[in-house]
């Protein structure tokens, strides 16, 4: 989906810094808002319409959870940034979907970007997705640009007033959805460890072209995977040290646990990497020696034709004098000469197992 969709860095080249443009490819035609406010298991839908007024007048424990699905309309992100008064780098930032992982704090809200993953089973690949997360005093912004919004079952959970989630605060509902995240690559990871454990059968019993191909794909989405993982343990480990107002000392615990999941999820990369290294060099060890095979028996063959061709040069010189040219047995007798050089020969090779 690249072309026309997909808008890059260099169109931001001389304009000033805030201005909103979206950065990225465009994953779905319509932006779609939905915003919950929930306090002690109870909550209630909320237009965009009415928000800012709803804010005024809503209990200050009223946590009110904003998700934006379809970053590429700029108007819609300003007003959410005009409403809840963001800095106008943070919403370049949720327009840019190129970005790192990473937290920044400011006055009146931490901003966090993460990646969702998934694997795209009909190409075979990992692709992914922005999402920006704002958390403020008793509220929280969601920003992610594809379909399908991957927070659904959370937001049902409120609904339906299931765990904690529904009487906690907006710092849970936070973790919740970092949490979802980081559940997500374990999945990816199972789907890229299927691929891996298939292609090291097919390695072992038919090294081919398409077989290197695979490795050098695989090679490249594990390096495409550690640049997005490994940046979210230094944003995890960052929102549980930060002494925030904004995070409650109930939640760090959950951000510990966030952590170790990330951990977990670094460690079976590095694995893989590993593993996909080592493919490489059995690829080229096994072409290698598959190449030997090859060149041993044309070796063999063309050692037995070695005395066959001197035997036969000599017989085909055009000499008038050559002693065995008037013997009645001469043709099959030189026949019978060379086939038994030739059966000497294997058997020799044979015994001296050189195939």
């Amino acid at each position: 989906m690249a072309g026309g969709n997909t808008k890059k860095r260099s169109q931001k080249a001389g304009l000033p810094a805030g201005t909103l443009i979206h950065i990225g490819e465009q994953k779905t035609e319509r932006t779609t808002i939905t915003i919950i406010a929930y306090e002690d298991g109870n909550s209630r839908e909320v237009d965009l319409s009415e928000l800012e007024q709803y804010i005024a007048s809503k209990n200050s424990n009223e946590v009110i959870w904003v998700n934006i699905n379809g970053i590429h309309q700029a108007a819609i992100v300003e007003t959410i940034g005009r409403i809840f008064h963001l800095h106008p780098l943070s919403l370049e930032d949720i327009m840019n979907t190129d970005q790192r992982p990473k937290m920044e704090e400011y006055k009146n809200y931490i901003f966090i970007v993460l990646k969702k993953l998934f694997y795209d089973e009909p190409t075979r690949r990992i692709k992914d997705d922005q999402i920006s997360l704002v958390l403020g005093n008793s509220f929280l912004i969601s920003f992610q640009e594809s379909e399908p919004d991957m927070f659904t079952p959370v937001r049902e959970a409120i609904r339906k007033r299931r765990g904690r989630i529904s009487e906690a605060g907006a710092d849970y509902l936070a973790y919740s959805l970092v949490d979802m995240a980081v559940d997500n690559y374990f999945l990816t990871m199972e789907k890229l460890g299927e691929d891996i454990e298939a292609l090291e059968d097919n390695l072992v019993k038919n090294p081919e072209g398409q077989t290197l191909r695979s490795i050098h794909r695989l090679k490249r989405e594990l390096i495409f995977l550690r640049k997005t993982v490994w940046p979210l343990r230094e944003v995890v480990g960052d929102l549980e040290r930060t002494g925030s107002t904004f995070i409650q000392e109930s939640t760090i615990i959950y951000l510990r646990d966030i952590y170790d999941h990330v951990i977990h999820v670094v460690d079976t990369i590095e694995t893989f990497r590993e593993i996909v290294s080592g493919m490489l060099d059995i690829y080229l060890s096994s072409v290698s020696n598959k190449m030997n095979e090859v060149m041993k028996v044309l070796t063999i063959i063309a050692t037995i034709f070695i005395p066959l061709t001197w035997i036969a040069g000599i017989y085909g010189m055009n000499f008038e004098h050559i002693p065995e040219l008037k013997m009645r047995f001469g043709y099959p007798l030189v026949m019978l000469c060379m086939g038994a050089i030739g059966i000497l020969m294997l058997v020799y090779f044979k015994r001296k197992k050189w195939f």
